[in-house]
């Protein structure tokens, strides 16, 4: 996962919601949710016997037989066609034996290290990457919209060249909502997935993101522990040959170092790629390094129960998390090279057990639930967009879901935070949900982080499938606001994506319980609803939709 907790600040407005009927609370009530299944669940995923739930280890192993014995004894079925798993084809990619990052062409040659001033790994299945005297090419945001008339790449042609790529995309500091890119609010094109698949479209040899922590939303300690180590991708008919021969990240200060050797400025180049007609910059240097890579075929695992409808059994409603982390990760100054990922995501793929085990208590809804733990989020969503793009239950038979990625353990708060707040439909059953638990929504404060596009409910949305993204709230009951930003730059700034994001017996849990309970009624009135929320009119996620629908002879 690559995001932070919600983080105090000035709100911009959530976008007009749409309502549509939805069950009374009363029909819903509260949800039997045990806090020892959460707590047993959260220790249990999170300890060193699972060795950070890394894809395609022994950690795996444990946490594919653990859910399928937890939903089991949930009351919870097979969701597969009578299997517990879907099976996911990846390749895992390590690099070893970093040369430095050399420029040359400049006013002076340049050597940067791996790890502390860049990190870089290759997607495609090659024993060797091997990049000499590359053409470095400054090109902004590194964006080719051409239904907003925006092209970073016009008139240039990048094959055998670097691609130098600004995080983010061009409005991110603006205030508001209005602008070639929404705003503050980032869009797609804002993802460094965008933009290392755009740079490989271009035909580039290698594309280099300069990471900037406040566009970024995370510090360079996440960049180095995220992209170090074993990489995972989606295994491909031409194992990777179509990608880039490198991708990677370089600290700011190196960019500006980089720049001024070729007698730029990054602050100038950067002011002038936020404007429309931006061209790109040849830069007159060379980059070259070198690594070695060792490559391993492997299939991973997205683990599937289902709670079987009572009437509508063909109508499915989601429940999805990510049961993987990090695995071994850079040791800490005490030693410890397990990244548990307690936080990041033993909690939401314990609440796909709770929950199942709250709605099997309640008895089958109309509809069917399913609880979807998906593998290789954290290499880019890959579990979940596997499932998207060959789904076991049709998606045009998919009502909607609720995506839990990281439950907030900094206690019960008076609000929830909304993520994308005002795109789809399900806003009506959200608000209706709130209503009966006392507590508000609360618009997200920071969308030039774009958490919307960061986690698996997106590769459900995009292809039409509405979703909710909730975090925990920003307004604490014990302290306020200023509790809330303080737990959220404790775990930002030390644990995330750390060994440190460990268990807790200290943990105070009733601030997640209270959230579960918003996430079992938000579930159980879409499944006795009969009602097909869409997106709202003008979402980038309606059409898709709308396509979907008009093809099915069934379901939406």
């Amino acid at each position: 996962m690559i995001r932070t907790f919600f983080v105090a600040g000035a709100a911009i407005a959530l976008a007009a919601c749409t309502t549509v009927s939805a069950p009374g609370p009363s029909e819903v009530g509260a949800g039997d949710i045990s806090l020892k299944t959460m707590q047993t669940a959260v220790k249990s995923l999170a300890s060193d016997e699972f060795e950070g739930r890394g894809v395609g280890t022994v950690g795996e192993e444990k946490t594919v037989s653990y859910l399928i014995e937890q939903f089991r004894q949930a009351g919870l079925q097979p969701g597969n066609k009578g299997h517990w798993v879907q099976e996911v084809p990846l390749v895992e990619i390590t690099g070893s034996n970093f040369a430095p990052l050399t420029i040359t062409g400049g006013q002076q040659a340049l050597s940067f290290k791996d790890g502390s001033d860049w990190v870089g790994v290759s997607y495609r299945e090659a024993a060797k990457t091997r990049i000499e005297d590359s053409e470095l090419v400054f090109v902004g945001y590194g964006i080719n919209a051409p239904e907003k008339g925006w092209n970073d790449y016009a008139g240039i042609d990048m094959k055998g060249k670097t691609a130098v790529i600004l995080v983010n995309d061009p409005d991110y500091e603006t205030q508001g909502l209005e602008g070639e890119f929404n705003g503050r609010a980032m869009t797609f094109y804002g993802r460094w997935t965008y933009k290392f698949e755009e740079a490989a479209r271009q035909g580039a040899t290698a594309a280099i993101i300069v990471h900037d922590e406040f566009p970024a939303a995370y510090g360079w300690n996440v960049v180095e522990s995220s992209w170090t180590g074993p990489q995972a991708y989606a295994q491909s008919a031409d194992g990777g040959a179509i990608q880039t021969a490198m991708n990677g990240w370089v600290q700011k200060p190196v960019a500006e170092k980089i720049l001024a050797s070729a007698g730029q400025d990054l602050g100038a180049l950067s002011a002038a790629a936020k404007r429309k007609g931006f061209k790109a910059v040849p830069l007159g240097l060379k980059l070259s390094t070198s690594f070695d890579n060792a490559v391993r075929k492997f299939q991973s695992q997205n683990v599937i129960a289902m709670l079987p409808g009572s009437e509508r059994p063909d109508e499915y409603v989601l429940y999805t998390a990510h049961w993987d982390h990090l695995g071994r990760c850079g040791a800490n100054a005490a030693g410890d090279d397990i990244c548990n990922g307690a936080i990041d995501n033993a909690t939401g793929t314990a609440a796909l057990v709770a929950l199942g085990e709250a709605h099997a208590k309640a008895g089958a809804p109309a509809r069917s639930l399913v609880f979807l733990a998906v593998t290789a989020e954290e290499s880019g969503l890959l579990g979940s967009a596997y499932y998207a793009a060959n789904p076991v239950f049709p998606l045009d038979q998919t009502v909607g879901g609720v995506n839990m990625d990281a439950l907030s353990m900094a206690g019960p708060a008076k609000d929830v935070t909304v993520v994308g707040g005002g795109k789809s439909m399900l806003d009506g059953y959200l608000d209706r949900a709130l209503v009966a638990l006392g507590r508000t929504a609360t618009p997200e404060p920071t969308p030039e982080k774009g958490y919307y596009y960061r986690s698996d409910h997106f590769s459900f949305a995009k292809r039409g499938v509405p979703m909710l993204y909730i975090d925990g709230g920003e307004d604490l009951i014990d302290g306020g606001k200023a509790a809330g930003a303080a737990f959220a730059k404790e775990y930002t700034e030390k644990d995330y994506h750390q060994p440190s994001d460990a268990y807790r017996e200290a943990w105070h849990w009733n601030g997640v319980m209270a959230d579960l309970q918003l996430y079992y009624r938000l579930g159980r009135m879409l499944a006795m609803s009969d009602e097909w929320p869409n997106w709202v009119e003008g979402d980038e996620f309606k059409a898709a939709r709308d396509a979907s629908c008009a093809a099915s002879a069934k379901g939406c």
